[in-house]
């Protein structure tokens, strides 16, 4: 496995150079920040991406805010009781992308953040308090008790609120795959946390956040 200075070196020789690269790179979202946002705009925020999933990410975009105001802002509680017929009636309103399985994530996804939000005070609060370092059991958590939040739409959803991670899009698995880190597609529990502990390497190397270093590398390829 390369060092991250040679990854940085690889990376900047293919966009031009170190201030070039630097400037591809997202500035980082302060810890305090994901800590304070409201739960329902955590919901908002995964459930479009959950929509978005195989379909025209841009349809959804533009209907969002129409999304908003079906499902009363994403308020946590008031998605996590609606009822079946509430369901039913949503794949009928012309404002949602009806997609039943997708609307009823909403409710179920709802429902985890409550109980989250019973424990920890808010969701958000424990999504902030989980070490970076872990990054892959929060995602274990998730894909686990939520509803439709594999593959790449939890990671991309924790990016969206400011999530310090990676992502394992198809560069960033050639990238690990060259780097002998995985064989395979990455989604096995042992390539997963293999994955993890190459990250937390870089880190330590670089003292960047992953989402510079899952950036960075994508730019290797």
């Amino acid at each position: 496995m390369q060092s991250f200075n040679d990854l940085w070196d690889a990376a900047a020789n293919r966009k031009g150079g170190a201030e070039a690269l630097e400037a591809l790179l997202p500035p980082p979202t302060p810890r305090d920040a994901l800590e304070e946002t409201q739960d329902s705009r955590l919901l908002s925020a995964m459930s479009r991406r959950v929509f978005q999933a195989g379909f025209n990410w841009s349809v959804v975009d533009k209907k969002w805010p129409d999304h908003e105001a079906a499902f009363n802002d994403f308020n946590i509680n008031h998605c996590a009781f609606l009822s079946d017929e509430d369901l039913d009636a949503l794949t009928r309103d012309p404002r949602v992308v009806r997609h039943f399985k997708k609307i009823q994530s909403v409710r179920d996804n709802a429902n985890l953040l409550v109980a989250l939000a019973r424990e920890h005070g808010s969701a958000a609060r424990f999504i902030a308090a989980t070490p970076d370092e872990e990054y892959i059991a929060l995602l274990d958590y998730f894909e686990k008790n939520g509803s439709r939040l594999g593959g790449v739409t939890l990671q991309i959803f924790l990016r969206d609120i400011g999530k310090d991670g990676f992502i394992l899009s198809k560069d960033v698995l050639t990238a690990l795959q060259r780097e002998r880190v995985i064989t395979g597609k990455g989604t096995s529990k042992r390539e997963r946390h293999a994955a993890q502990e190459a990250f937390n390497t870089w880190r330590a190397q670089s003292q960047r956040p992953f989402a510079h270093i899952s950036r960075i590398l994508a730019f290797t390829v």
